[in-house]
């Protein structure tokens, strides 16, 4: 483990170690924190307590880095604000396109499902979130580094996203009707 990863793991263990003594000396904090249905209450919360364990370890913080303010950069912040999502597409070509999607705490509207005409390849590059997949009806949760492979027609639903600095995902949308596709998805299992 590199000494950057190593002080950054230290700092993440040293903020929960925090929390933790917090709760052993209120009850009613450990209560509210048994409370929450997801990682992002317990972030919400640890935060209003004054605990910032928002980021998982290994994530590196994009603000602090020298492309912070470059946008072309594919994990740069940028102000995408709570409840919205943000599409950038990235590159393209004849029946196909890359597509950088920021998303801060975000949820489909009630009742609204994507039902789209295109094959959709997506992984995490930052944050979290939780989809709910239709026929059959499946919950997926997804961190850095997860992908998921959902075909055309296929109904999705995002439950919820990151708040800031929000989720970033990257997706891969291709047409299935163009014949035999450049490339295979490996199959997740």
């Amino acid at each position: 483990m590199a000494e950057e990863d190593l002080q950054q793991f230290l700092q993440k263990v040293k903020a929960l170690n925090a929390l933790v003594a917090s709760l052993e000396q209120d009850p009613a904090r450990r209560s509210q924190l048994a409370a929450c249905s997801d990682h992002n209450a317990v972030v919400t919360l640890a935060g209003s307590w004054g605990f910032e364990i928002g980021r998982r370890w290994g994530e590196h913080s994009v603000a602090s880095s020298s492309h912070s303010m470059d946008t072309s950069h594919l994990l740069a912040d940028v102000d995408c604000r709570p409840g919205l999502e943000q599409e950038d597409v990235l590159c393209s070509g004849y029946g196909w396109r890359l597509v950088r999607i920021r998303s801060n705490a975000f949820s489909s509207p009630p009742g609204f499902w994507y039902e789209q005409k295109d094959n959709e390849w997506v992984t995490l590059l930052k944050g979290s979130a939780l989809l709910r997949l239709d026929d059959p009806d499946e919950w997926v949760d997804l961190s850095v580094g997860d992908q998921l492979f959902l075909p055309a027609g296929r109904r999705h639903r995002i439950e919820r996203t990151d708040p800031s600095p929000g989720t970033t995902w990257l997706a891969l949308y291709w047409d299935p009707d163009d014949g035999v596709p450049p490339f295979q998805v490996a199959s997740s299992a």
